[in-house]
């Protein structure tokens, strides 16, 4: 219990700097830079198995690039709907980027839910990694501003009338809940897997969608503690929070993931489906 503290507290407060030799200031850290501090962590990235090969082709989706306020391009990759709706999900990556995995899971949420505008947000600005090494630099090499930028440009991309959920995994589950957040009151519902959880309750209370999230208690960092204390944290904001948690590791709902859990991953996704089907009437 000592060493696991004390990991913490290093990772969160003193998080030396992936490949880097600098050390790193955190003073009041948000959410996500400090999930992306643990990369800083050398048993949260052996926990991180390589995925295994996968090669996906899509039938349905199509890469696009829009603007953002920043003045830069963003890439994101869209699964359109069939008949005009305003009914959207954003899919944010796991900590190895916008790769064949999200496209494909993001293509089965598009056939399954109906009629719905899918869209993958890319907030590595094009990169993806094979090897956690690589994944780790990409995760902490993200910066908030650009990140937000991607994201205000996706809800600008796809316009006022929109309704906006979200869904991510990992690096991803908790920049679907800071991208549902920053919605506003186009956010209709928030899916997280196994993400950072926002600790301050103020911003929770700008939080204007339900969000169901999909732990693992076998998690060292997203443990049942820090899920428990943000049940308590969404509670105190007076927003409702749906939770699954099962006997899985972090990772567990990846099928290239050496630690996939097939029975754990198949009881998240008929939840996330039916909760996402309700929000996207």
């Amino acid at each position: 219990m000592k060493k696991n503290l004390f990991l913490l507290f290093f990772v969160f407060c003193n998080a030396f700097a992936f490949g880097q030799s600098k050390l790193v200031c955190c003073n009041n850290p948000s959410a996500t830079q400090q999930f992306a501090m643990l990369a800083s962590n050398k048993d949260f990235r052996m926990a991180h198995k390589n995925p295994l090969k996968s090669h996906y082709h899509s039938t349905a989706g199509s890469a696009i690039t829009y603007k953002t306020s920043d003045g830069q391009t963003a890439n994101a990759f869209e699964f359109k709907a069939k008949n005009k709706t305003n009914n959207y999900l954003f899919v944010i990556h796991e900590w190895w980027g916008l790769n064949d995995f999200v496209k494909q899971e993001s293509e089965k949420l598009y056939n399954d839910l109906g009629n719905v505008n899918v869209i993958d947000l890319d907030l590595y600005d094009g990169k993806t990694a094979t090897t956690r090494e690589d994944a780790g630099k990409l995760m902490q090499a993200v910066k908030e501003d650009r990140a937000k930028a991607i994201i205000n440009g996706a809800i600008e991309y796809v316009g006022a009338k929109a309704q906006i959920a979200t869904i991510g995994w990992c690096f991803g589950g908790g920049w679907s809940l800071q991208t549902s957040i920053i919605a506003g009151k186009q956010a209709i519902g928030c899916v997280m897997y196994y993400g950072m959880p926002e600790q301050d309750v103020n911003k929770l209370k700008t939080l204007h969608a339900d969000v169901l999230g999909n732990f693992a208690n076998k998690d060292q960092w997203i443990n049942p503690k820090v899920v428990d204390k943000f049940k308590e944290n969404m509670a105190a904001a007076g927003k409702k929070l749906s939770l699954n948690q099962y006997d899985a590791d972090h990772g567990f709902a990846n099928p290239s993931n050496p630690i996939y859990n097939s029975d754990a991953t198949k009881d998240a996704y008929d939840h996330t489906l039916a909760f996402l089907k309700q929000h996207l009437k």
